[in-house]
């Protein structure tokens, strides 16, 4: 739950974070409504500008959003053996992720499948410069379960697929069980790449240590790998992603902690912002571990 009680404070509380609560003064509430889904919020705080609201977590602000989905899609797209030319976005109704991949000039289509038509019209409506990934003639967009759309891709078809998951619980618990990834492994080609939100180091190590190692069943012969941005928004200030390529038809499995492409630009023509967080420094910087988060993944992941 969450209270905007407190002199025009919103506080977001959550099981996930048990103790502990991120607080943002409110200005103005832009919108707050129901889809068939979950609640949806947004409002304009004074330090970091409109802020999405789903049930009650903050999913992202027009001040750190880049820092999140920056890494989530380059960190994939970079190293991925050869340039990506189709990619699935799983969940990302804001359009944040879609922006990130139309960055890549190799990608010839890539899909969106997200579970709740309202997040994309509410973005459209009050987070243009995140919702511009839907404008891209490349995407193709999917109002649809996510789950049941991997489960039903051809196989072998995806350089790359990106899960812009909401936390496991409620209507994104599915997309962190053992089926989804192999329906996913199964989607992408050999060598390819799946890159999805992990939760964070400082708060949900025991969920990491599970997901990695569901994943090293999954990827047997591929790579498993965490890597990590920092984002004052989110709980605690650092989310992660897994990041775990399939066997390739030839050679080693993938590194993924090796930039084998340069950052990125816009598209021609697009009023994009620049890249604002990821470069090729902090692509190889995001793998490197704490020594307690080192510790309890040892063993757990491909390269350390």
């Amino acid at each position: 739950g969450y209270s905007f009680a407190r002199e025009g404070w919103f506080t977001e509380l959550a099981s996930l974070w048990p103790g502990q609560g991120l607080s943002l003064r409110v200005e103005e509430i832009l919108f707050e409504g129901k889809s068939s889904f979950q609640d949806i919020c947004v409002f304009h705080s004074e330090a970091h500008g409109r802020v999405l609201v789903l049930d009650g977590v903050i999913q992202c602000t027009e001040r750190d959003e880049f820092a999140y989905q920056e890494m989530l899609v380059h960190l994939a797209m970079c190293a991925a053996q050869e340039a990506p030319r189709r990619v699935l976005v799983v969940g990302g109704g804001d359009g944040g992720v879609l922006r990130e991949v139309s960055r890549h000039h190799s990608v010839e289509k890539m899909e969106i499948a997200e579970i709740d038509g309202k997040v994309i019209e509410v973005a459209k409506e009050f987070f243009p410069k995140m919702a511009i990934g839907f404008e891209d003639p490349r995407a193709d967009v999917h109002v649809c379960d996510g789950l049941d759309y991997v489960k039903n891709a051809a196989e072998g078809i995806y350089d790359v697929i990106i899960v812009d998951s909401s936390d496991p619980i409620g209507p994104a618990e599915v997309l962190f069980e053992k089926t989804f990834f192999e329906n996913m492994h199964r989607a992408l080609k050999p060598g390819g790449i799946v890159a999805t939100q992990a939760e964070s180091l400082w708060l949900h190590l025991n969920i990491i240590e599970g997901l990695a190692g569901m994943c090293n069943d999954v990827f047997q012969g591929g790579s498993v790998s965490y890597g990590y941005t920092t984002i004052p928004t989110y709980p605690s200030g650092q989310i992660g992603f897994m990041v775990c390529s399939k066997r390739p038809s030839q050679g080693p499995p993938l590194d993924p902690r090796e930039c084998r492409r340069p950052p990125p630009s816009a598209p021609k023509g697009r009023d994009y912002p620049p890249l604002r967080y990821y470069n090729s420094a902090i692509h190889r910087a995001a793998f490197v571990l704490p020594e307690f988060a080192s510790k309890a993944l040892a063993g757990k992941l491909s390269f350390q």
